[in-house]
């Protein structure tokens, strides 16, 4: 049995992050750079990945702009097997270690008909949303849990979902699949990497991002008022649950799936 984090006084302070270190995939825009902002402002340093280093570099000196924390852009194809460990390593000597691991980058290409998805967007899919966070997180949670073996410094790895693994559509079967698969993963992770890391799972709903731009609005717009809130998420509204698991606010919660959907139906 392991002994449990000892009682904060201020609520407040759960939330701190003072001290420790954070890489963030897919974290120059979207819901990963508002991640990256958020754990920033809270104390922590950070590394953001994506296969842009132009758009690493210029979220960092935002980050780094705005709250005064060291931010590092790292250029990586998430979805490469063979680029992970050189990601992993750099993150983990660039601070010394890693304290939480975000596996955020992901992609739902569009499709017009279900046999038009060939097996080069399938592998990519899969791999950028499922074998890319597989990946890293047995890299990054092996190392965690050795440290805090030797240290007691826990750590905590925060899958990005989606809704779509659990209300799949026929626009977006591959993502869905993955997603699924991710879900899964959480589950099996917590189990792998307990008492000394957590694991856990953020299936947001739709979010005004990048990837937005694309939707066609008049369908979005007839499927919001099936959500409680009625309207689609802004990219700051991840902040809460993200913050919560990264921090100690969450020092009893492992192998769980939280939705931020706005209250979609079940």
């Amino acid at each position: 049995m392991t002994t449990p984090p000892p009682a904060v006084a201020n609520p407040a302070q759960l939330f701190d992050l003072t001290g420790r270190t954070a890489l963030i995939t897919g974290g120059s825009r979207g819901l990963g750079k508002e991640m990256a902002l958020a754990f920033a402002h809270q104390g922590a340093d950070i590394m953001i990945a994506s296969r842009s280093i132009e758009s690493c570099e210029e979220t960092a000196a935002e980050v780094r702009r705005e709250t005064g924390r060291n931010c590092v852009p790292y250029a990586c194809h998430i979805g490469r097997w063979d680029e992970l460990e050189g990601l992993a390593e750099a993150a983990w000597n660039e601070f010394g270690g890693i304290d939480i691991l975000v596996n955020n980058a992901g992609k739902s290409p569009l499709y017009d008909n279900i046999t038009n998805v060939n097996e080069q967007m399938w592998d990519s899919v899969i791999g950028l949303n499922l074998k890319g966070p597989f990946r890293l997180s047995a890299l990054l949670g092996s190392r965690m849990s050795e440290r805090a073996k030797e240290t007691g410094r826990a750590g905590s790895i925060i899958n990005i979902s989606s809704i779509a693994a659990i209300h799949p559509t026929p626009d977006v079967i591959p993502y869905t699949a993955a997603k699924a698969g991710l879900n899964a993963m959480t589950i099996g992770f917590a189990q792998t990497f307990g008492p000394h890391v957590r694991v856990n799972c953020i299936m947001p709903g739709s979010f005004r991002t990048d990837i937005s731009k694309a939707w066609n609005w008049d369908m979005v717009d007839q499927m919001m008022k099936r959500v409680a809130l009625k309207r689609v998420g802004e990219p700051h509204e991840i902040v809460g649950a993200a913050l919560f698991l990264a921090s100690d606010a969450s020092s009893y919660t492992t192998g769980a799936v939280f939705t931020v959907d706005g209250g979609v139906p079940t």
